[in-house]
């Protein structure tokens, strides 16, 4: 082996070691941030503490998870819409957010939201029942 043939070898193995030290790099921070999303999922607070403020909403029909979570998000009362969606997907509300007029509060969390826009009939049924005796 002559010498350009080993600086050659030497500069490829170089390049080699640097582009997988990105690989790894990249990857290590997808992970931290898919995990740091994930469990945002579950514990993610609310806006405020104590007292809040109360914020009316306006939830549209044909609104979806995604849109009533934008919305939610553009009036301060979550931090990310996307994050919201998911937890109403996996939530007990999944497909039963009502449309209609809500007052929220900064200081509540989304499932204690979801749990307003999206009533279980059961507890309605209940509430309607003990109204009306």
């Amino acid at each position: 082996m002559n010498l350009k043939e080993i600086i050659g070898a030497t500069a490829q193995l170089i390049i080699k070691l640097v582009l997988f030290a990105f690989i790894i790099m990249y990857i290590i921070k997808a992970a931290t941030a898919a995990y740091d999303y994930g469990y945002r999922v579950f514990t993610e607070p609310p806006m405020s503490f104590g007292d809040g403020r109360i914020i009316s909403v306006s939830v549209a029909e044909d609104a979806s998870a995604l849109d009533v979570g934008k919305m939610l998000q553009e009036k301060g009362l979550i931090r990310d819409g996307r994050l919201f969606m998911i937890q109403e997907l996996l939530s007990e509300q999944h497909g039963k957010i009502q449309p209609g007029i809500y007052d929220l509060n900064t200081s509540m969390t989304a499932q204690q939201m979801l749990e307003v826009i999206a009533p279980d009939p059961e507890e309605t049924d209940t509430d309607e029942e003990e109204s009306q005796e």
